[in-house]
């Protein structure tokens, strides 16, 4: 198993807080109809809560709120 790419997996607050601060690059997946797990979205956390992350799109900047419960974060 490798665990560096298990880390890039983002779930707990601080985890979100050192992605924000660092500027890191995060992909978001979310389930498709079938159950398979797609990438939606890349961009940068500008803010999270215990229910959402707000997420810059690295293109175009648009501001976009995606649930924790639904959605996976991921470090690229």
């Amino acid at each position: 198993m490798n665990t560096d790419r298990n880390n890039r997996y983002l779930s707990q607050d601080m985890q979100f807080f050192a992605a924000a601060l660092s500027e890191a690059l995060v992909s978001v997946w979310e389930e498709d109809p079938a159950s398979v797990y797609v990438e939606i979205e890349r961009g940068y956390i500008e803010g999270y809560t215990p229910d959402v992350v707000r997420i810059r799109n690295e293109h175009s900047g648009v501001l976009t709120h995606y649930s924790r419960d639904t959605a996976m974060f991921q470090r690229v």
